[in-house]
């Protein structure tokens, strides 16, 4: 249990108020082992507060769909049993994923109305524990299905928003093992995936070893992988991920007259045809792999008849051990099969033409193929692309978006093409990824009749519509555009304006003449309007979420630029504590929170992200709690790290990270606001490798808060982040970038904070065990935090309390106080 820690006095806006609450964060022994604690009660209070719903807007935009969400899950269902294989978690009591905290309730609101809609609750009699899962509308937006969980299943429901009622369409059991478990075949059908009738008991684990674990590479080619976790170890193992993830498929009308379909099989994907029509079914097979996930094993993608009888297959595929690299990489033969969204029964898939292997030298590197119904004859070639191939956005017959990306060269284009083959592909835009300054935004969709997302095109089909960040140096803006496709030439129709940032959901109309925003400011928290870009007419509100933390009304925070020594713009979000007065207050004791990003050049590395008008209310284990405390907080001062000189970015990492930090302490002390002598910084994951890498190689800060963080680069081998250079090829770079082999060096004291049971690619929770170690080994001052049951992100109530509690009595201890007189 965790056991709630008292303030001295009740929380009041002034400053000191905020100083004296963080009193209760004593200091405790390493070796104390008491149990969970509590943040202060002001935080706590936040934390144990209900999340503003979730929404889904129905097909037609005329209802609303709220999804009632709980606090944070407690400990016991983070920490509950599960099985870790093939890269996947499963609840064995449920069948499907574990860790979950689904919503727990259904409200509507139906837009249509004048004034702000009532919300009305969906009639449903569930168990307490009960949770709901995977919603999705019906192609016509009159029905909404979901899965029910509870301690022991998880059952198909369906709710008529007419009647608003609902009910358990079958009490068989879904397997959701290996993603969602039903889909629309029309309006008076699903398919699904359920547990098969009969499975049997679960495998259970042998008392003795079975015999040694023997893996081999014997093809003398060479075969980088990443650093995968939760693959599978034991011949148990593969009977555990067998038994749960063999799936029945079957068909379930309305009236819940369950028809199996084909017979149990692994099956990771299955999606209905547009009409309803046919199946694309991906199966996986043996051999299994353990040295990486089931994505990878022998698969096999087919066209089903609805009866199950195999109308063709698209691809049979081994196994995949030797995986092309980079960020161009792809596997070899189909990928990415799916129907197109704008015809009845047209299936697409994407084929590398160099094999998937980036570095070969080819003058096309992917192609898009399409094969209507009855799926005989031979495929078509849609667009043949230079670079990899990564997506398409379907509009009609004559008319899609395609896009294609090269990134070593951080480069994309749009492709107007025609799927009917009648005239030529042609550039909408070429543009770098990292410039988000001139980033045109993305393509709008809408639901078509069998509810499929497809272009949002004006009723004389010659214009679409995007909606983009609007990015500059004011900050971001978003935007509506209409674009003519033909000229490209744009037209802009909305804009967010200060003091709000308003982001466009949906366009509720053909023209684009109404749409459904998401508008906040820096007092309102986020809501939903319905805009009239025509009459100019004040929005309409639509929902009234209230302020989920008010305790945070009067802190203040401000946008502020400032310039690296070798002249890269920088910038930087700083929050100044509720009550917190300059004059009467000085310099205050700060926490820099950051993680750092490559660019390919200082102008695109200089860019402004952010907006001065969101609404900020921390979450989870949030660093701005800490403005609670006391103390100010600088969030996401941009630590880009820019390829100069012809070389790669990380070339001189170091040198640019400790530039940057010292940039952004220097522009707090010039502010008047920070107190260069009571400076700490911290991060997740690669947040938290740059926290080590700084306290290695500089005294700026008083202490660090490194969280989930990977710190000896030789443990990912095979590249990180995006550092596509092995160890053996870059021997020096690897080293040089650990902060592990520089632990001698740090004597700031240190927090290292850790899931044990984190999955995260590369951040082994060995990787803070070895890091504690060593910095232990030589003197430093560092604390071991380790959260049981806890992945990459924390997720428990207790968990999130404690690392809350653990950061702020850190700061407490090594950052609040003035700095001694030498």
């Amino acid at each position: 249990m965790y056991r709630p820690l008292t303030s001295r006095r009740s929380v009041a806006p002034a400053l000191g108020t905020f100083i004296l609450a963080s009193l209760a964060l004593a200091p405790i022994s390493a070796r104390a082992q008491a149990g969970y604690r509590q943040p202060p009660a002001v935080v706590a209070q936040i934390l144990d507060a209900p999340s503003t719903p979730s929404v889904m807007l129905s097909p037609d935009g005329t209802r609303m769909v709220l999804l009632e969400r709980p606090g944070l899950p407690p400990i016991s269902e983070i920490a509950a049993p599960e099985y870790r294989v093939a890269g996947i978690r499963l609840n064995p009591r449920t069948n499907g994923p574990s860790r979950q905290n689904p919503p727990q309730g259904i409200s509507v609101l139906d837009l249509g109305a004048n004034g702000t809609p009532t919300p009305r609750k969906l009639a449903l009699s569930l168990p307490r524990e009960a949770g709901i899962n995977y919603a999705s509308w019906s192609p016509n937006g009159e029905l909404l299905s979901f899965a029910v969980s509870t301690d022991s299943a998880l059952t198909l429901w369906v709710a008529d928003l007419d009647a608003m009622t609902a009910r358990q369409l079958t009490p068989r059991r879904l397997n959701a093992s290996l993603g969602s478990p039903c889909e629309w075949t029309g309006n008076e059908a699903l398919v699904c995936t359920f547990v098969p009738a009969g499975r049997g008991a679960e495998p259970v684990r042998p008392q003795t070893p079975e015999g040694p674990i023997v893996q081999e590479a014997l093809s003398g080619k060479a075969n980088r992988a990443a650093t995968y976790q939760d693959l599978l170890k034991s011949p148990y193992d593969e009977a555990i991920f067998t038994y749960f993830t063999t799936s029945q498929l079957a068909r379930v009308p309305l009236s819940g007259a369950v028809t199996d379909i084909g017979t149990p099989a692994i099956l990771s994907g299955v999606s209905a045809s547009p009409d309803g029509k046919w199946l694309l079914v991906t199966s996986i097979a043996k051999p299994f792999s353990y040295t990486v996930p089931y994505r990878y094993f022998p698969t096999k993608i087919e066209v089903w008849h609805p009866d199950g009888r195999v109308a063709r297959t698209i691809a049979s595929r081994p196994l995949i051990e030797r995986i092309a690299w980079g960020g161009d990489g792809a596997q070899p033969g189909p990928r990415n099969p799916a129907w197109r969204s704008d015809a009845p029964a047209t299936l697409t898939w994407v084929e590398a033409l160099d094999g998937g292997e980036a570095s070969r030298e080819v003058p096309k590197r992917d192609r898009i193929l399409a094969l209507a119904a009855p799926f005989s004859g031979e495929a078509r070639t849609l667009l043949e692309t230079e670079w990899r191939s990564r997506g398409v956005t379907w509009g009609r017959a004559d008319l899609a978006i395609a896009y294609e990306r090269n990134s070593d060269e951080r480069l994309e284009r749009a492709w107007v093409i025609d799927p009917s083959g009648k005239r030529a592909p042609r550039m909408l835009w070429e543009l770098s990824t990292e410039d988000r300054y001139a980033d045109p935004g993305n393509f709008q969709t809408k639901r078509n009749e069998h509810g499929r997302s497809v272009l949002h095109l004006t009723p004389d089909g010659r214009s679409a519509f995007l909606v983009g960040t609007g990015a500059s140096d004011e900050g971001d803006r978003p935007f509506l555009d209409r674009i003519e496709l033909a000229t490209g030439k744009t037209e802009r129709l909305f804009r967010s304006a200060a003091p709000y940032y308003e982001t466009v959901v949906e366009i509720l109309d053909d023209r684009g003449q109404r749409i459904l925003t998401r508008r906040e400011s820096v007092t309102e928290p986020p809501n939903y309007f319905a805009r009239d870009l025509v009459r100019r007419i004040a929005p309409r509100p639509l929902t009234a979420f209230a302020d989920p933390a008010p305790q945070f009304a009067n802190v203040t925070k401000q946008v502020v630029q400032y310039e690296r020594k070798d002249g890269v713009q920088l910038h930087a979000t700083v929050y100044l504590p509720p009550g917190y007065d300059k004059a009467r207050d000085g310099a205050l004791p700060f926490l820099l929170w950051a993680y750092p990003q490559e660019f390919g050049s200082a102008e695109a590395a200089s860019q402004v992200s952010g907006s001065p008008y969101r609404f900020t209310r921390p979450r989870g284990s949030s660093h701005l709690f800490a403005l609670l405390q006391g103390y100010g907080v600088m969030d996401d001062p941009t630590m880009p790290i820019v390829a100069k000189d012809g070389g790669e970015s990380n070339d001189t990492f170091i040198e640019q990270l400790v530039a940057s930090a010292q940039a952004a302490v220097d522009q707090l002390v010039s502010m008047g606001v920070g107190d260069r002598d009571r400076m700490a910084v911290g991060g997740h994951s690669y947040g938290a490798f740059m926290t080590a890498n700084l306290l290695a190689h500089s005294d700026i800060f008083r202490a660090g808060i490194a969280r989930s963080g990977a710190y000896n680069r030789t443990l990912t081998p095979f590249g990180f982040q995006g550092e596509e250079r092995t160890y053996w090829q870059a021997r020096d770079l690897y080293e040089r970038m650990s902060p592990f082999m520089f632990a001698d060096q740090i004597k700031t004291p240190i927090l290292l904070i850790h899931g044990m049971a984190d999955n995260n690619t590369g951040t082994y929770p060995v990787q803070s065990e070895r890091m504690y170690a060593a910095i232990k080994g030589h003197g430093g001052t560092v604390r071991y935090v380790q959260l049981p049951g806890e992945s990459h992100g924390y997720a428990a109530r207790e968990s999130v309390g404690h690392t809350l509690a653990e950061t702020l009595s850190w700061l407490d201890q090594w950052v609040k106080a003035p700095k001694p007189k030498m």
